[in-house]
């Protein structure tokens, strides 16, 4: 009987303090999401100007379809979630890669630039947060890229295509959206996953849940 109370008192105390756990950031946290975030904006900067040509074909084929392009800005946020799976990483991450990008400069302006990351990151932190920072699954990344992508997407909408008709609006942000769940949400899931099956994320909560699967 005091084994049973005992047992029950210490699992309450566990889910009670769990909540916490995921609002407590510690320096590995900080480390390892300013990492991310500084090789997100690299990978940022290569698609700045490798995206062109693609966009190049796809404008003329559908207007609109050029939203299927946006999913490599998308995917620090999601990716950072992932991993460090604490409250805020999601912006904290995606936010630092567009720093990054402004900093060493693109075609849209520092501001602009960082005002999409923030959007953009604050997308796939709501989903997280919808989950309660709990869920870490293939359907919740994809959720959280789709997330992403639909901000980002509606932002993109005011500041860069003002004026659009239904028609492109809609298929922009249909585009955009496939695009952030299967590139920035599934993509960055498997990437997650493979990173924490290497052993390099064994302090953290998708490390040892890497190791459980092993």
């Amino acid at each position: 009987m005091s084994t049973s109370t005992s047992t029950s008192a210490s699992a309450k105390t566990s889910t009670a303090a769990a909540p916490r756990n995921y609002l407590r950031w510690r320096i590995v946290d900080i480390v390892v999401a300013s990492v991310l975030g500084v090789a997100a904006g690299l990978i940022f900067l290569a698609w700045n100007v490798g995206y062109l040509g693609p966009k190049a074909l796809l404008e003329p084929l559908l207007p609109g379809l050029q939203g299927l392009l946006d999913g490599p800005w998308l995917f620090a946020g999601v990716l950072g979630g992932l991993i460090i799976r604490k409250a805020g990483a999601a912006i904290y991450v995606e936010l630092l890669a567009a720093v990054v990008s402004a900093l060493i400069g693109n075609q849209w302006g520092g501001f602009l630039t960082l005002e999409a990351g923030l959007v953009q990151g604050l997308g796939a932190e709501l989903v997280f947060l919808l989950f309660f920072y709990r869920r870490w699954s293939l359907p919740v990344a994809i959720l959280a890229g789709a997330g992403a992508a639909l901000a980002g997407g509606i932002n993109n909408l005011v500041l860069w295509y003002a004026g659009s008709g239904p028609a492109f609006t809609t298929i922009y942000l249909l585009s955009t959206v496939v695009s952030g769940a299967v590139i920035a949400g599934a993509l960055s899931w498997v990437l997650a996953r493979g990173i924490a099956a290497t052993g390099a994320l064994d302090r953290f909560g998708s490390g040892r849940e890497a190791r459980v699967r092993v």
